[in-house]
């Protein structure tokens, strides 16, 4: 959420940048809101003081028997107390209108954020390893031989579309790659790991921005909690109300969770296959840091993303996100796209996010710096460490064998008691 004090200081800086996301101007009705709630708020505080100052002053003319003149003041301040709930209430309902603004609008870009529309304005960074030299065609992961135990027929007619069954030594492999993620992040980057809550109520969902604007994307349960899309609702909401000491940070958090997302919207991309799935499972990084800290890490988590690629042995490239292509609470996003043999493409398969002071602000997540007596609000970071339905997927086409079968990466090997190949 945005800073109102932030825009009354330079509100075409704020227009600029909402420019860079496609957006008309609000600075000018923002700030019309702003004007209305604060001179409602003055005009409350002063009817208050008015009604303080005349309460006292009925004492005083009681002192010196001036009982008219009591009689008149307490007629004022009944007058006064009546007529404060309609201005409390005014009060109330302007905020809520200026924060409902203020929320449904993005992130600004930062400023080294490339300008673009859409993912055609998306700027490469680097690549890594090396594309595999297969002497066959290769397959799309739904193509290879359902023996091996990606099951999509059954679990369509139990759950209907955009569900799965793993089955077998590809439910192994799903778990192995969950389990060599989660132990990468612990004990080479430090990330500590948390086994948060699957459901949340609508505070946490707003504060790390799904709510209100993204609401059709979420699954609700009947008594009012949302399933969450990603575990990155529950790790940041951890630091939600708090103020946490400078010596606290950073602090970074690991989840290997089931999601939960409708893909409103989504109707005719990646309906076939792993890809786009109403259930999957995600290997979620979050990082609290300070605002001078945040650059510095959001580059480390990305390498802790790409480090899970990069052990796996598979091929990808790292992108820039333009600002028209960005998440809606992100200022500065990096995505790693692996190469899928089988469709002949790169395919997203993390994007590691710096939200600045855009999610704690929702949040009210504050830190005391060291030696400072006032509070400023953290930095909030996310990333995928990886998808793991998307590894999978690059997995069973990068390591498709000619005969059909699946060679195991080497690192996964330990988690599958040895076992060097997947067949049918």
């Amino acid at each position: 959420m945005h800073d109102i004090r932030l825009i009354r200081d330079n509100p075409a800086a704020f227009d600029a940048g909402l420019a860079r996301r496609g957006l008309a101007p609000h600075a000018t009705t923002l700030l019309e809101k702003d004007e209305q709630l604060r001179a409602a708020i003055k005009e409350s505080e002063d009817l208050q003081a008015k009604s303080n100052a005349a309460a006292k002053a009925i004492g005083a003319a009681m002192g010196r028997g001036d009982k008219e003149g009591a009689e008149q003041l307490k007629a004022e301040v009944s007058q006064i107390k009546a007529s404060l709930p309609a201005l409390e209430a005014q009060v109330r309902d302007l905020g809520a209108e200026l924060r409902a603004a203020l929320s449904a609008l993005p992130n600004i870009p930062a400023d080294d954020v490339p300008q673009g529309a859409d993912e055609a304005g998306n700027v490469f960074q680097s690549e890594s390893g090396a594309k595999p030299a297969l002497t066959f065609e290769a397959k799309e992961h739904d193509r290879l031989d359902p023996g091996l135990g990606l099951d999509f027929e059954t679990a369509a007619a139990v759950a209907g579309a955009r569900f799965a069954y793993l089955r077998g030594g590809i439910a192994k492999l799903n778990r192995a790659l969950g389990q060599f993620m989660l132990d990468l992040h612990t004990r080479d980057f430090g990330y500590e790991e948390v086994a948060p809550p699957l459901m949340v109520r609508d505070e946490a969902v707003f504060g790390t921005g799904q709510l209100p604007k993204f609401s059709e994307d979420l699954f609700k349960t009947t008594d009012g909690r949302w399933l969450i899309p990603t575990a990155e609702v529950s790790l940041t909401n951890i630091v939600r109300e708090k103020i946490l000491t400078e010596g606290e940070l950073p602090l970074r958090l690991t989840a290997l969770t089931q999601c939960f997302r409708s893909e409103a919207g989504s109707a005719g991309r990646d309906t076939r296959g792993f890809i786009r799935q109403h259930q999957f499972e995600k290997v979620e990084l979050v990082s609290i840091t300070t605002p001078d800290t945040s650059d510095a890490e959001h580059e480390r988590m990305t390498e802790a993303a790409e480090a899970v690629l990069n052990k796996l042995g598979l091929h990808f490239r790292r992108m820039l996100l333009c600002s028209g292509d960005m998440g809606f609470t992100a200022r500065k996003t990096f995505d790693l796209e692996v190469w899928l043999p089988g469709q002949k493409a790169y395919r997203e398969i993390s994007s590691c996010s710096n939200c600045g002071d855009f999610q704690a602000r929702r949040m009210n997540a504050r830190y005391r710096p060291e030696g400072e007596k006032g509070t400023r609000f953290v930095h909030t970071l996310n990333g995928s460490g990886l998808a793991v339905g998307r590894t999978l997927v690059a997995v069973l086409e990068n390591y498709q064998q000619e005969d059909g079968s699946i060679a195991v990466p080497e690192v996964l090997q330990p988690y599958l008691g040895g076992l060097t190949r997947i067949s049918a």
